[in-house]
């Protein structure tokens, strides 16, 4: 588990630097797979899950 939320942080901080520096080419596009990838495995991803959906229907209450 501590290896698994030490990626998580490591490939959240390059993404973050990425986006910011508007870096994205292939190498930004890895780092953003294997942060989703790690995160899933993490206890975040049921919030990130449910905080999807609620955006999702947010959305589709807004349109209806």
């Amino acid at each position: 588990m501590f290896v698994t939320v030490s990626l998580v942080f490591l490939f959240g901080a390059l993404l973050a630097a990425l986006v910011k520096f508007k870096v994205l080419g292939c190498g930004g596009a890895f780092v953003a797979v294997m942060f989703g990838f790690f995160l899933a495995s993490t206890g975040a991803a049921g919030p990130v899950k449910e905080l999807t959906a609620a955006f999702i229907t947010a959305l589709s209450d807004l349109t209806s």
